[in-house]
């Protein structure tokens, strides 16, 4: 597979100033990325034709297939999952997230010899600084941070065995997140936070890979985040929003369908029956811990791993006319079998806070989604490089997860037409409902005066329908494998409730591959 992946007061109706706050964001972001002064010489054909930022990444290394992939120490995910090549190609099924890109060059000539060697080495650096200038239910600003170290082994190359290739990625990180300080728990706006614990190496993911009938079957096992291989796109991670990049809520939130960087032992299952369409399937054990393999990701065999979780995903990646604009089209189904409680109902269909009585169990969690994206306008070479439509929905089982589904729409592109094929350039909208059990259960809370409930999603701050949040933002290119990315999010109905006032968010990142 490519690998280099939260009742008090009331408001009828938005405020005039909350929407001068909006405009002066879209503003202020339009002028920093077309300001003359902010340019930078740059050339669609150095350093393997790749946009540095990261997330949109898209190369070629010998005689491996053509990837898209972006790097999971860079933005939170494993990419590339669905981007198949001719399935006569032999070659291995990832290539490092940059191309040739490193800040340092080629390591005084250590980079060529591990790569003639078939290791693919890679370390990178991601920061994150956000803060609501507006909303909320306070000011409130952080910074976000993580350190990277991803390897990728041939072992062909490296020591005779065909078609073997092992996969481990390692981060620390640090901060924490900003809308959980100014009131919102269900969309983030940093990618960059949580889950990968007070420790000096968190373990992300360590598996092997093996390839099958000139890669038609490809077959991934060990330790999988499984949001990285299904519900996935290269191009999640060019926002900075976490209910996006990496891969959509609500699933990663659920304890079958982790993402970066927690991990569940299992493996996957891809048959490729033509070139431009696949099948993947997947069976992973679901961790009931809030931390898959603890605090540290290393404690794979935690307590409580009988249950199992089967995802399964259709794709098709077509690519039209003489200019070859691709498309990702995939859809999905996962089924958890373990026993979650009901949110609201005991086993009689009552409020269980109302009657005391145990909460009633489920059996069994289903969840579905459905991705698209689709290249309007080429700009350049690569998959990721021209004007890129993207829309999306998933779906979860809203008895035992607060959240129902969730879709979104937006539009990506490079900087090309303005002289600049490296910077990215995005906008997107994100839609949240909440379920209907959970808004059940925060009502009896609130008529038992009882302390609402936290849920997947974080705290609770009153009852829960929906939420939107808006972003913008400008990714330069201002150095070799570096980038800084000024970003803008509009957060409506934080926590999706109307506790708190709709939120301004500016941020930039900061991202470098060593």
């Amino acid at each position: 597979m490519a690998v280099l992946n939260i009742c008090a007061r009331t408001r009828t109706k938005a405020r005039p100033e909350r929407l001068s706050v909006v405009l002066l964001g879209l503003l202020s972001l339009t002028w920093l990325a077309l300001s003359p002064g902010r340019a930078i010489a740059q050339s669609a054909n150095s350093e393997g034709s790749t946009t540095a930022s990261g997330p949109s990444a898209t190369q070629n290394t010998g005689n491996s297939r053509s990837v898209n992939t972006s790097s999971p120490i860079m933005g939170n995910s494993f990419r590339g999952a669905a981007v198949i090549s001719p399935v006569t190609d032999p070659g291995p099924y990832f290539s490092a997230p940059m191309g040739a890109q490193h800040f340092l060059g080629d390591w005084a000539g250590a980079q060529p010899w591990l790569l003639k060697h078939g290791i693919h080495l890679l370390a990178a650096i991601n920061e994150e600084f956000a803060g609501n200038v507006t909303g909320g239910k306070e000011r409130a600003y952080s910074d976000t941070g993580q350190f990277g170290i991803e390897m990728d082994v041939d072992w062909d190359k490296l020591a005779g065995i065909p078609n073997f290739w092992t996969h481990a990625i390692v981060v620390n990180g640090h901060g924490q997140s900003v809308s959980r300080n100014f009131g919102d728990s269900i969309a983030a706006v940093q990618e960059i936070y949580g889950a990968r614990g007070n420790v000096v190496a968190h373990m992300v993911a360590m598996y092997g890979e093996s390839a099958f009938y000139h890669n038609r079957i490809d077959v991934s096992a060990g330790w999988i985040p499984v949001g990285s291989f299904f519900a996935a796109s290269p191009l999640f991670c060019d926002f900075m929003n976490v209910a996006m990049c990496g891969n959509p809520i609500p699933n990663k939130s659920t304890e079958g369908n982790r993402d970066w960087p927690s991990g569940n032992l299992g493996a996957v299952v891809r048959v490729v029956p033509t070139s431009d369409t696949y099948i993947m399937a997947g069976l992973f054990a679901v961790s009931p811990h809030s931390y898959n393999g603890g605090i540290s990701g290393w404690a794979w065999a935690q307590s409580g791993l009988g249950k199992f979780s089967t995802p399964v995903e259709l794709g098709w990646t077509p690519s039209f006319g003489q200019h070859k604009l691709i498309g990702h089209y995939k859809i999905g189904y996962s089924y958890d079998n373990s026993r979650y409680k009901n949110l609201y109902e005991d086993a009689n269909g009552n409020s269980w806070q109302a009657t005391g009585l145990p909460a009633r169990y489920e059996a069994g969690r289903n969840s579905a989604w459905l991705i698209m994206d689709q290249m309007l306008m080429r700009n350049g070479e690569g998959a990721s490089n021209g004007l890129i439509a993207m829309a999306g929905a998933m779906y979860s089982d809203g008895k035992t997860v607060a959240m129902r589904d969730h879709t979104w729409v937006g539009m990506i592109d490079s900087g090309a037409q303005w002289g600049r094929p490296l910077d990215t350039v995005g906008a997107m909208w994100q839609h949240f409902d909440m379920s209907r059990t959970a808004a059940l259960q925060q009502e009896s809370s609130l008529a038992l005066n009882l302390p609402f409930q936290s849920n997947q999603f974080g705290p609770v701050y009153g009852v829960q329908s929906h939420e939107d949040v808006y972003e913008l933002f400008y990714s330069a290119h201002v150095a070799r494998a570096m980038a800084v990315q000024p970003d803008f999010q509009y957060i409506q109905r934080p926590s999706a409730t109307t506790t708190f006032h709709d939120a301004a968010v500016f941020g930039v990142q900061f991202t470098v591959v060593l």
